[in-house]
């Protein structure tokens, strides 16, 4: 049975959501003594993208794994 390729697209989606998180966090510790409700609700966006990347990333993986036992 041919193995089909990783989906390098969740990938980039999940290297998307982490560099976004970056941004977040950073945005909420630049905030955070002058705006606390703005480094809250970055805070909030950092955990979401989080989330998203490790949906992504266990997806890709779960995939492999699948590809893995049915190779043996």
């Amino acid at each position: 049975m041919p193995q089909q390729p990783i989906d390098v697209n969740q990938l980039s989606q999940a290297k998307a959501n982490v560099a976004l998180t970056q941004e977040l966090l950073t945005q909420a510790i630049e905030k955070s003594s002058s705006d606390q409700a703005l480094s809250q609700e970055a805070i909030k966006q950092a955990a979401t993208e989080i989330a998203q990347a490790q949906t992504a990333v266990s997806q890709v993986q779960s995939a492999i794994l699948t590809q893995q036992s049915q190779s043996e």
